[in-house]
């Protein structure tokens, strides 16, 4: 029996011996893709080539209305009534206030009843002329008081015309009392509520309609970056249409869906800024864009014959850029690149210190020093090995799973 045992304890320590053994080189197998390691002096090597590529930057802009058209009273009174409220879609010609007409009606009766005056003094002199008349035909009259006559119904005339002039603008000044939308829009605020007192020299405007249908949106650029893109001649016109659409950066940091057009460009460059004030036109069917807000034009442009390279290719000392370039005899010169500000987060724009045709690491670069030797593979080299890899581990190759 002690035999036995003795035996089932030498089995046991063997399998766990051999299974320490198989955890050791899996362990030691670190670094790569899901475990699979390339050969110490291997690292993966790209050739950089000139290329194009898409970038866009951003400007600081304000949203307009295509019109604000500021809502004044022509009259003075109480306001009486608000027919919308802050805020609200009006039409050309809608209702906004009422002004107190009580004033104004009392004075289009007057001039009304003037009017009916002057017309019964015209009526009464017109009778008067032509009795006159056909007494001077007769000789009956002197030349005088034909004339007289005359006279006084012409100045009856100029009377009733002045009546009727007064109760043309008794009406029109009865007809503002009802101030009334001068375009389609949205309505601001109100600084005057029910009971104030308006009046055409009032500081403030009632209110402020803005035609929204389409917004303007304004922002500036640099004389250096307006010279980028109309150098390439022709009138304004033509310069206009040949820039690209450019989107809206809304101030949640989302993407407006639609996309605008630069319509106008300042004939003056701003001497204190050295910029150039723009203007692009954006769709606002949906109302989501309104006047007086704040946003970021986004503005795209192609960048030709640069060089990218991976992020991950560089290594940053005391805030300068620096790459591994492979040599003809395999060796590595450490390297310091210019890069520019733009960025997408994964690739840099080189701007100095590489041309294409040098050979660069992309990968493992914290190891590396000037002056090593590797060995050079491409990255479908790479690929290719960790597929094999994962080949081995699926069908239990331990033996070459993990070299």
């Amino acid at each position: 029996m002690k035999m036995t045992v003795n035996s089932m304890k030498c089995f046991s320590w063997s399998r766990l011996a051999i299974f320490t053994a198989v955890m050791t080189v899996l362990s030691s197998c670190g670094g790569g893709q899901s475990g699979m390691k390339l050969g110490d002096d291997e690292f993966t090597v790209v050739t950089v080539q000139s290329t194009a590529s898409q970038q866009s930057t951003s400007y600081p802009a304000t949203i307009k209305g295509v019109q604000d058209i500021e809502v004044r009273p022509q009259v003075s009174g109480f306001i009486v009534k608000l027919c919308v409220d802050e805020g609200a879609t009006v039409k050309k010609g809608q209702a906004l206030f009422q002004i107190d007409p009580t004033q104004y009606a009392a004075a289009e009766r007057q001039a009304k009843a003037a009017v009916e005056m002057a017309k019964s003094n015209v009526n009464t002199l017109t009778l008067n002329e032509q009795q006159k008349k056909n007494l001077y035909d007769k000789k009956i009259i002197s030349d005088f008081e034909y004339q007289s006559a005359v006279d006084q119904l012409l100045s009856a005339k100029a009377g009733l015309a002045q009546a009727e002039a007064q109760l043309t603008s008794a009406r029109q000044n009865l007809g503002f009392c009802t101030v009334t939308s001068p375009s389609n829009g949205v309505v601001g605020t109100f600084p005057y509520r029910i009971g104030s007192l308006v009046s055409p020299s009032v500081a403030q405007p009632l209110t402020t309609v803005s035609e929204i249908g389409e917004m303007y949106v304004y922002f500036s650029m640099t004389e250096k970056q307006l010279l980028g893109l109309t150098r390439a001649g022709g009138t304004l016109k033509e310069q206009l249409e040949k820039m690209p659409a450019v989107k809206l950066e809304l101030a949640d940091g989302t993407l407006y869906a639609e996309e605008g057009k630069i319509d106008a460009v300042s004939g003056v460059i701003d001497q204190s800024t050295g910029s150039v004030s723009m203007r692009a036109v954006f769709p606002n069917g949906q109302f989501v864009l309104r006047s007086g807000g704040m946003a970021n034009v986004i503005f795209p442009y192609t960048m030709e014959d640069i060089i990218l390279i991976p992020q991950s290719a560089t290594q940053e000392i005391q805030d300068k850029k620096f790459v591994y370039v492979l040599l003809s005899d395999n060796t590595l010169k450490h390297t310091e690149i210019k890069v520019s500000n733009l960025n997408d987060g994964k690739n840099y724009i080189v701007t100095g210190g590489l041309k294409p045709g040098d050979k660069i690491v992309v990968e493992g670069v914290q190891t590396l020093k000037d002056g090593q030797t590797i060995t050079p593979i491409t990255p479908e080299q790479k690929e290719a090995k960790y597929q094999q890899h994962l080949k081995d581990q699926k069908e239990g190759n331990i033996a070459t799973a993990f070299k």
